[in-house]
């Protein structure tokens, strides 16, 4: 539910995972503020952004801008004690594309973590339930790791279904060569394209956040991270795999396609090479001028349509001798 600050959610989360929602009627969050705070905002509302402005004093209109920009792409930039953060994660909301990829982007410091998204994202939603069962996460490091293995972990299937529908254009691609396949490989390798292009970015934040100074990232967080960080690399490389071999297929399409119209020009040219001595001799003999032989014997047609019977069988002969089929 939105309230009339455009809040999604808030929590105070203590030490132990544990929280409990704040009313954000009225409060404001001073930065030496020690306990760990959560609030969710909805960028489609006005309201997120007069509520940054007058309840966050420490956060400044440059934040403020970039969290509720239109477009996005995935950064890390960090601003005095905190982190601006923008991450993204595949489109699992109905009537959606996966490779529409939903952004989510967070003011991270020692204890405060202020997300805004434009469309709903499984991921924050894991982290809640989680927080609502006591199993959140203990503080900022922790939110930051357990919000990117949660994004990272529900691409697996994304990808995994692509796989599968590559795997099955291969096998179809062998068993017929079928023009009509274009438009699928071509749709898959533009996914795997975009969901690259959105991606590959994210692991150069995670290895920012791993090489951090900043407290707020313990030790555990960032091994945590670096689990995340192989799990990335793996997405980007299968991503690129796709992409080769949807490529690699299409090829391979193209040539079945021009294999096999070579082979109907081959036997169109074999056709017209066994129809043109035929030709040559029925137009020979059907121009009217004397002397055209035949034409006074009954069985002159049947003759010469063994003659021409024996003319194709000479050339079959003489192209199976050379070898030309």
């Amino acid at each position: 539910m939105i309230n009339d600050s455009g809040i999604l959610h808030s929590y105070k989360i203590e030490s132990n995972g544990k929280s409990f929602p704040i009313d954000v009627s009225d409060f404001s969050i001073d930065i030496k503020d020690k306990s760990f705070t959560w609030i969710h905002l909805d960028a489609t509302e006005k309201a997120s952004r007069i509520f940054l402005k007058s309840k966050i004093p420490f956060l400044d209109d440059l934040i403020i801008n970039a969290l509720f920009e239109e477009e996005t792409r995935p950064r890390i930039t960090e601003f005095g004690e905190g982190t601006l953060i923008i991450l993204r994660g595949v489109n699992l909301n109905e009537r959606s594309q996966t490779e529409d990829m939903v952004s989510i982007r967070l003011w991270v410091d020692s204890n405060h973590v202020f997300s805004v998204q434009l469309r709903s994202l499984k991921a924050i939603k894991d982290i809640e339930e989680l927080l609502i069962v006591g199993k959140g996460p203990v503080n900022t490091g922790h939110f930051i790791s357990m919000l990117c293995k949660r994004l990272y972990e529900r691409m697996d299937p994304v990808f995994s279904e692509l796989n599968e529908k590559i795997d099955a254009i291969e096998e179809r691609i062998i068993e017929n060569v079928n023009t009509n396949e274009r438009q699928s490989i071509n749709s898959i390798r533009k996914q795997a394209i975009i969901f690259r292009r959105y991606i590959a970015p994210q692991k150069d934040i995670i290895l920012n956040l791993i090489n951090t100074e900043k407290k707020w990232i313990g030790s555990i967080n960032k091994r945590q991270l670096q689990e995340n960080l192989n799990l990335i690399i793996r997405h980007v490389e299968n991503l690129d795999l796709i992409r080769e071999r949807a490529q690699i297929i299409k090829d391979e399409l193209v040539a079945g396609i021009t294999d096999k119209m070579n082979k109907n020009m081959y036997m169109l040219s074999v056709i017209t090479a066994i129809f043109f001595p035929l030709g040559f001799l029925t137009g020979l003999l059907g121009i009217n001028v004397g002397g055209i032989p035949g034409t006074d014997n009954t069985n002159a047609f049947f003759i010469f349509c063994g003659i021409l019977l024996g003319v194709i069988l000479f050339q079959i002969l003489l192209f199976k001798k050379l070898k030309w089929f």
